[in-house]
């Protein structure tokens, strides 16, 4: 997630398996990129032996009521290493039980357990219930490793007190069958959803995009909610594999992570951005806001207001950033949609020369709508223009061959093709004439990002 992406060392001590001393990832932001370096960490192990049936996420029995006391009198969390993210709803009391998902109640994203409220559990539902937090998205994983604070008894601790709790996961794409067994770690402690947190790592990476895609869908089950925690601005980012990630048994949900005072940016600005590119995935949109770096109570508020306008509610990053005024902006009734604004309803144009991810998924949507002989490369040259003008004139739409809010109307209701980035070469003589090895991954994956739109915060 934003302000700093990092550690995979485990936060607490949740008597699980024994400890063990180990070198973990570590990126820190050194004046304009990411470097990774490993430091020692205790952490802990767990069991993510490969399954081939779908481990769906369960609900765990009520604590008993003396379990319950125990574990709010006796959780201590120790110290340990790094994360980031946020969504929700605000006016709907943590005790009681909101409609839909998880992402429909407002949420707060936790990094540490150990720096959210010291620790304390029962510091921790006092807080969420006074702000109107009704579910939180506690870290469980870093690459492949698996952070313990993510423990069955805190997240039965937590149903038991009216949260839904969710997992989230930093990935990185270098190890990702190992990725998708941490995930599917945190789904058998209980979660009630997972996010995936994949950034500027997982540029041009399609092979291992679709990797981690299947070996984490085959682990949790094609139902579980899943969600991506990524880039708010999608045309940032040609090289980014969301096609991949929102494709077909990909995740379900999105969660731009829509830090407006990072980017520089109003909140307004930041919505019609977001909005713009991401609703062609055709998925909910749940919008991130931030609490870190003292914004503003005004400026939470408003991105709430926005957030009611758009109709589906917020999540904030994070718990242990967000100031006094900051949790009093959260549990502000004042959250009615904005008088007179009408949310943005375009959607970007495409012609010849687009290159990037959004033109994978249209590239995708015309193979999927028969336009099978056309190459799925990122690029708009001459046989995607011809494409659109066929889909066009086949839909009785104006033959303009570009790709604009109209034509993406309809083009999006055709089911995308799936390009198996990951397949193995077919079996054949090698250095055979004539042998045609699968695209790794469109052409347009070679592009630089246009910029990072979110700047790192510091260290906690």
């Amino acid at each position: 997630m934003c302000p700093i992406l990092g550690a995979a060392c485990s936060p607490i001590d949740n008597l699980q398996a024994p400890k063990q001393l180990c070198l973990v990832s570590v990126r820190q932001w050194y004046g304009g990129f990411f470097a990774r370096s490993e430091i020692a960490a205790t952490v802990f192990p767990v069991d993510v032996k490969t399954s081939s049936s779908a481990a769906p996420g369960f609900r765990p029995v009520l604590f008993a009521i003396t379990v319950l006391a125990m574990s709010l009198l006796a959780y201590m969390p120790t110290p340990a290493c790094a994360i980031p993210g946020g969504a929700g709803e605000a006016a709907v009391p943590a005790t009681e039980t909101a409609a839909g998902t998880p992402f429909d109640r407002q949420g707060m994203w936790v990094w540490y357990i150990d720096h959210s409220e010291g620790g304390n559990l029962s510091r921790i539902v006092a807080r969420a219930k006074q702000a109107g937090i009704g579910t939180l998205y506690i870290k469980s994983g870093d690459a492949g490793s698996y952070w313990s604070q993510f423990s069955s008894g805190l997240v039965g601790a937590l149903h038991a007190s009216g949260l839904d709790v969710c997992a989230w996961q930093f990935v990185y794409g270098e190890s990702p069958v190992a990725e998708a067994k941490i995930g599917a770690a945190a789904v058998r402690r209980g979660a009630d959803c997972l996010v995936i947190d994949a950034e500027a790592e997982y540029e041009g990476h399609y092979a291992s995009a679709e990797r981690y895609i299947r070996a984490l869908r085959a682990r949790i089950g094609a139902e579980f909610p899943l969600s991506l925690a990524g880039f708010p601005y999608v045309d940032y980012h040609p090289a980014f594999p969301y096609s991949v990630f929102f494709g077909p048994e990909g995740a379900t949900f999105n969660q731009p992570q829509m830090y407006w005072k990072a980017i520089g940016t109003s909140v307004r600005a930041v919505y019609e951005h977001t909005y713009l590119c991401n609703r062609l995935w055709g998925h909910p949109i749940y919008p991130i806001g931030q609490t870190y770096d003292n914004p503003g109570a005004g400026q939470v508020l408003r991105f709430r207001r926005f957030a009611a306008s758009y109709g589906l509610a917020p999540s904030w990053w994070d718990w242990q950033e967000t100031n006094t005024a900051g949790w009093g902006a959260l549990g502000s009734t004042a959250n009615e949609p904005l008088v007179g604004y009408r949310p943005i309803a375009e959607h970007p144009l495409l012609k010849r020369g687009s290159r990037g991810d959004l033109v994978v998924w249209a590239q995708e949507h015309l193979v999927g709508a028969g336009q099978t002989q056309l190459p799925v490369t990122g690029v708009f040259g001459k046989q995607t223009y011809s494409a659109v003008r066929s889909f066009q004139v086949a839909n009785g739409l104006p033959a303009d061959g570009a790709i604009g809010t109209t034509t993406w109307s309809s083009l999006l209701n055709a089911e995308p093709a799936r390009p198996r980035w990951a397949a193995r070469p077919a079996r054949g003589r090698t250095g055979s004439a004539g042998r045609v090895l699968p695209a790794r991954r469109p052409i347009s994956a070679t592009l630089p990002a246009h910029a990072y739109e979110i700047r790192p915060g510091p260290a906690p």
